[in-house]
């Protein structure tokens, strides 16, 4: 035991002493407060009496083992009668005061409450107090000295600390460090406030060279948890000191640090559905705090999204670097051997395979005759372990569901402890959390590649080519769920040069949304090859989703709206580049935006039908007549509507962002999706934008006829001379035909008034109208027949040909391309 003192102070335990002075003859000539404290007589109540009357018993001091004789200290235990008759124990301590020739002259006896105190019992508490196994101390604040037991001063060394002497201390030694001014503010209030505190340290290990700054991270240290107490004077109850005791936490502190890592990796890892960044984030976590070094290799059809094959797997399958990270110090990861998106197979006895046929974490380094060899074989992994002093490796497999994905490799480098058992059990269970968050990312991946190609199966791949519109447009999914959704549009070409515009929404993202969507396209183009206007279609197109509806118990709840039924809309647009009239029904949908080009830009106004599913409601057509050049913006809710704006508000974005100058049709679209989305939409996102375009008078001749037959001849004459002005002399014969057919039909089987019109254009097109409904129909003729062979003729020389109504009656068409040159 070390005691440690400042000026005359000493470490002890104070206690409230009573003092008398006795005679010779054994009279007491002196009395003190303390004695009249204990006792409870005045001092002139007991000065002059004999000692031996303050006994229990009258007895001699001799009977009790005391002695008033010689020149000796003495001491003895003693039952002293109270003034008020009570027994009280007492020590008694004799110390003879002394004369000048050295006698002894009297006695002063000091009393103390309680029995004498053995020796050894004395001993016993020292002894305890300094062969106790955890570091006990006491600090005197008086003095400011330190007394310390050997479990606490292990070859301590004092230095100063903020002007008081506090033994300097190592990981076995007292957990108060040099200069530790927590510690010694915690001490110092303790004594001030007068109650017990807590103090915990944390404390590297000694070891034969110090750690790099990279690998203190994860260096061993010394937890210590110190209590502290003040010590108050039994008597006056005042603070005299403050008592330590330091208890080793290391490994309760290395446990609270582990479970830590797993708490944060549950909430680091896995933070997005993307194969990479999940890997990514497994390594980032790792380093500096478990390893040096981390790289994270996934199996090829993990990153394909593909499914692996359960279980674990052959070793030398191939591998490919999806993360690693490093604590080095600048850019990259300098001790990769090999690069990010790199392949890799590992041979049978290197660490990361056996743990990829086992299915089980393997521990190994320098010491492993097998990861010598691994190292040996690889010029660039040598060079690596020469350079950065590789010297202890755990590899994990990556698992979940019971399906093997790759493996994670962790490796300490030069100046950090070598890994242990506890250390393999956190990173198994860190690449176990891992392994998940990369098998949901890779499941998603799969869904979401099936769902985008289920998507583009649906939605046009290459727009047609026709003269009525130029077009341009853009398709964004939503930023969430499986990236699909249901909005949809389509550019149909319809008879005459026209075309049909289409825009549609399914509510909802996903497969089924893209299911609903593909239906509903599907279902426009049928309807818009049988020539229905706008509304009529519309009215078709709703029926149709009431019989999916109803037929069709399997519909996702995703994508119906609040009464059950498939929540869709669409607008639907026909453009004649003849007459220059736009044609316009919805069915819930928004409306388009029109740029006419004096640069005017307004919504156009549309009386907005129900949406599709409905039923039982009409649907209205719009015309409006557009000047060349016109542009014509169709779009879905997802690009004008968000939180922070209604819909009124996203069509004036849009009609500003149309009104802007561009070079071309594609230049707009990205204009306005830079204007209108941010960089994630919440929703899917369709534009479709059409440039007007007109067929001028010298592309057109049409003739009024008479229901005569006599005037079929005339018919072929008129249609031949305009072919020559035109310079298509090589189709007259084929064209004169086709007119000779369909205006005999019309003359025979329909009504006045009839039309005859020639349009070319990228082809040549003949129709023939009448003011009957009744449609023609391509007919077998027998044999013998004399007639039913006319449109079976026209559908032989010409590449297409059918039949639309009208509001007057109907028309009937055949398309012949342009002869050559």
């Amino acid at each position: 035991m070390a005691t440690y003192d400042q000026g005359n102070g000493h470490c002890g335990w104070s206690v409230d002493v009573a003092t008398v002075t006795v005679g010779l003859d054994g009279i007491v000539t002196g009395w003190s407060e303390g004695a009249r404290r204990l006792l409870g007589h005045r001092a002139g109540e007991v000065v002059g009496r004999a000692a031996a009357d303050l006994l229990l018993s009258r007895e001699a001091p001799e009977a009790a083992g005391l002695s008033l004789t010689g020149s000796q200290e003495w001491s003895g235990s003693a039952a002293l009668r109270h003034r008020d008759g009570h027994r009280v124990e007492v020590t008694l301590h004799a110390h003879p005061s002394l004369g000048g020739d050295g006698t002894p002259q009297a006695f002063v006896v000091t009393v103390t409450a309680g029995p004498a105190e053995s020796e050894h019992d004395r001993r016993m508490v020292e002894w305890a107090f300094a062969q106790a196994s955890i570091a006990l101390s006491t600090h005197t604040t008086a003095s400011g000295s330190w007394r310390l037991n050997a479990a606490a001063e292990g070859g301590e060394q004092v230095a100063e600390a903020g002007g008081e002497q506090v033994p300097e201390t190592g990981s076995e030694r007292h957990a108060a460090a040099p200069a530790d001014e927590g510690f010694l503010r915690c001490v110092r209030r303790v004594a001030e406030e007068a109650t017990p505190m807590r103090y915990e340290r944390l404390a590297p290990e000694p070891s034969s060279a110090p750690a790099p700054t990279t690998a203190l991270a994860h260096a061993r240290h010394r937890a210590w948890i110190i209590e502290l107490w003040p010590v108050r004077d039994p008597a006056t109850g005042e603070v005299v000191g403050v008592g330590t005791a330091a208890f080793d936490s290391s490994d309760q502190h290395s446990a609270r640090q582990r479970l830590a890592l797993l708490q944060e990796a549950g909430t680091c890892i896995g933070t997005t559905l993307n194969v990479n960044r999940t890997a990514q984030e497994l390594a980032d976590l790792a380093v500096p705090r478990l390893a040096d070094f981390v790289s994270v290799d996934l199996l090829d059809s993990v990153l394909r999204g593909e499914e692996p094959v359960p279980g674990p797997v052959d070793a030398a399958v191939v591998l490919r670097r999806a993360a690693h990270q490093s604590s080095a110090e600048g850019e990259g990861v300098p001790e990769a051997a090999v690069d990010l998106g790199g392949v890799d197979t590992y041979p049978l006895f290197s660490p990361p395979a056996r743990c990829l046929t086992s299915g089980q974490p393997v521990l190994s380094g320098a010491d492993d005759p097998d990861f010598a060899r691994w190292i040996a074989e690889d010029e660039t992994r040598t060079a690596r372990v020469e350079e950065y002093g590789f010297h202890s490796v755990m590899a994990t497999p990556l698992r979940a569901r019971g399906i093997t994905l790759g493996v994670a490799v962790f490796a300490r480098t030069e100046g950090s402890p070598p890994f242990e058992q506890d250390d393999l059990m956190l990173a198994e269970e860190l690449a176990g959390r891992a392994a998940v968050g990369v098998d949901n990312a890779r499941r998603y991946t799969r869904e979401r590649i099936n769902a985008l190609t289920l998507q583009r199966s649906l939605l046009p791949r290459d727009l047609p080519k026709q003269a009525a519109v130029e077009v341009a447009y853009r398709y964004l999914p939503a930023g969430t769920g499986a990236g699909v959704g249901g909005d949809w549009f389509d550019v149909v070409p319809l008879s005459g040069t026209r075309v049909a515009l289409v825009v549609g929404d399914v509510v909802g993202h996903g497969i089924h949304a893209s299911a609903a969507m593909g239906r509903l396209r599907t279902a426009v183009r049928t309807l818009a090859d049988v020539d229905l206007p706008p509304d009529e279609l519309l009215t078709h197109l709703d029926d149709l989703v009431i019989h999916l509806t109803s037929d069709d118990d399997t519909v996702d709840s995703r994508i119906r709206d609040d009464t059950g039924e498939i929540g869709a809309t669409c607008l639907y647009a026909v453009y004649d580049p003849v007459s220059r009239v736009c044609t316009l029904a919805s069915a819930g949908h928004v409306p388009p935006v029109v740029l006419l080009p004096d640069g005017t830009v307004s919504v156009v106004r549309l009386t907005p039908g129900p949406l599709l599913g409905v039923g039982g409601l009409p649907f209205e057509s719009t015309e409006l007549e557009l000047p060349e050049g016109s542009v014509l913006a169709f779009c879905t809710d997802g690009l004008i509507e968000a939180r922070d704006r209604d819909v009124g508000l996203g069509l004036e974005r849009l009609c500003d962002a149309l009104a802007s100058p561009v070079p071309s049709l594609e230049v707009t679209c990205d204009a306005i999706l830079k204007a209108l989305l941010p960089d994630s939409p919440a929703d899917d996102v369709a534009l479709l934008l059409a440039r007007t375009r007109a067929l001028h008078a010298d592309q057109v001749a049409a003739w009024s006829l008479p229901s005569d037959p006599a005037i079929v001849a005339d018919a072929r004459v008129q249609a031949a001379r305009q072919l020559a002005a035109w310079g298509l002399e090589d189709a007259a014969f084929v064209t004169e035909l086709v007119v000779s057919e369909l205006v005999t039909n019309a003359i025979r089987y329909g009504a006045v008034p009839i039309g005859l019109r020639l349009i070319r254009d990228r082809t040549l097109i003949c129709e023939v109208s009448d003011a009957s409904n009744t449609a023609p129909h391509l007919r077998r003729a027998r044999t013998y027949d004399e007639g039913g062979r006319g449109l079976h003729m026209v559908a032989q020389l010409t590449q297409g040909w059918g039949t639309r109504q009208t509001p007057e009656g109907k028309t009937i068409w055949a398309e012949q391309s342009l002869p050559a040159g």
